[in-house]
Order: structure tokens, then C-alpha cells, then sequence
């Protein structure tokens, strides 16, 4: 297949583009530092661009079997846009490209659920304290992405993981139409479903959970490691990230 991932430099897209060449797949990397990108290879095409530039948008999109959307912008203070006009860029070309199979990215909170099998403290202090102030312009923006993608006729599919963490390896992840049980979601799980959604239109038109259960951190180490880090890349449950 030929895939462009967009959000391609962050954690998660990185390791998509690494599991899409491994494949056999053709992979688009669209980025705002090319350079900086480090997945190289004969099936790997790096093209500068950013989301935000519809006509860089539609020129990425051409041609392809299959759209990856892995943007996200960090936590702070001043309202987001980039998931909404981002994926309303993204959609426009694939309808004027005839490009049909989209694979985005939210967070597990959008299901507007309480996280099952969580105690009082995580599901009436933490989590909500993380949503309602330290994400809320993310989160917001994220609803209005999810909000885009839902009223167009494309064959997508948007993934909620949860707190996004690194491990070694794809692991024997859970998946779910529901919000799972546990907090926590390996982007290297993360990709591997991203590319499993986009090859595969089992769950079109559809949220999906995807959760590890191998390995996970504790909340805090997540909370320490993920929000103060800098590290760019990807919406999460904890932190939000660059757009590519």
C-alpha cells in the first residue's frame, strides 16, 4: 500500500513509518523538519510540509491508498487548532483524490466514559484535573476534529488510546469499541494498530481503544516522564505533542 502519515517526526509516527517500510509498504512521511526525520529507506519518501498549508496538504495526499493522522499539539494555555483544520485539510484532499481510508488519533477520554475498573481517586480527581485544565484546549480541539471526520463519507477510523509510554516491541495489546479497562497505551502498540486500521477497514467509521497491558508505567512516572519531558510527537490522555 501507499500510506502518508502526517505528525510523521513525533514518537508515534516515527515507529509507524519504521513498522510501514518493515512491511513492505510505501510510506509518505510528511514533516515540518525533513531533516530532522531519521526513517530512512528505499520504500520512504520524506516530504516537507505542514498541515496547516492545504495545498501542501493535497500534493502529500495524491496518490495514495491510505491516510495516517498522528498530529497533536502540547498541553498549555492558548487555544488549538491544528487536529481540526488539520484533518479538515486532510479530508478535503482525499475527497478530491478519491483517497478513501483515514486512521486518526484522539485520546481515550473522548469517550466521555469513566475509566473502567479505576478507583475514586483517578476518576474523580486526577483524570478530570488533566482534562478540564492542563488538556482542555487539546481535548477540545480534538472534539472537533473527531467531530469533522464523523460527517464526511470516508472510511475512517479514529483510535483513543491512553497515556501514551515507550516499550520495546509490539506486544498483545487489547482493542475495543469501548473504553478498556487500564490507563495506558505503548506507541509502538499505538503504530502497529494505526497501520493494522489503515490496511483494514474492519472498524470503519468507528472509535477504538487500544491498550497495553505489559509493562506499564504508574501514573506518576508517566505524569513526570511524559508532561515535563518536551518530547513531541502525539496526543495523549497526559501530554499532547508537535505536528510533526
Amino acid at each position: 500500500m501507499n500510506i502518508v502519515i502526517f505528525g510523521a517526526n513525533g514518537p508515534t509516527g516515527r515507529l509507524a513509518a519504521e513498522q510501514a517500510q518493515a512491511e513492505g509498504h510505501t510510506v509518505t512521511a510528511v514533516t515540518r523538519r525533513p531533516k530532522a526525520f531519521p526513517v530512512r529507506g528505499p520504500r520512504v519518501r520524506v516530504v516537507e510540509a505542514d498541515v496547516l498549508d492545504p495545498a501542501a496538504v493535497e500534493r502529500a495526499v495524491a496518490g495514495q491508498d491510505a491516510v495516517v493522522s498522528a498530529l497533536g499539539v502540547p498541553f498549555g494555555r492558548s487555544p488549538v487548532t491544528v487536529y481540526s483544520v488539520g484533518i479538515n485539510h486532510i479530508t478535503q484532499a482525499m475527497t478530491k483524490h478519491s483517497v478513501r481510508r483515514i486512521v486518526g488519533v484522539t485520546s481515550t477520554v473522548l469517550f466521555g466514559t469513566a475509566a473502567p475498573d479505576e478507583g475514586f481517586l483517578f476518576r474523580k480527581v486526577l483524570e478530570p484535573a488533566v482534562v478540564r485544565f492542563m488538556g482542555r484546549h487539546v481535548y477540545d480541539d480534538m472534539r472537533r476534529m473527531e467531530e469533522i471526520v464523523r460527517e464526511t463519507d470516508l472510511d475512517w477510523t479514529v483510535i483513543r488510546p491512553g497515556g501514551l509510554f515507550d516499550r520495546n516491541g509490539v506486544s498483545d495489546y487489547r482493542v475495543g469499541t469501548e473504553r478498556l479497562p487500564g490507563r495506558y497505551t505503548a506507541r509502538v502498540d499505538l503504530a502497529h494498530e494505526l497501520l493494522r486500521q489503515a490496511a483494514d477497514d474492519r472498524h470503519a467509521r468507528a472509535f477504538i481503544d487500544v491498550r497495553t497491558t505489559q509493562d506499564t508505567p504508574s501514573f506518576l512516572d508517566l505524569i513526570r516522564k511524559e508532561a515535563f519531558s518536551g518530547k513531541g510527537g502525539e496526543p495523549s490522555s497526559k501530554k499532547g505533542r508537535g505536528r510533526g
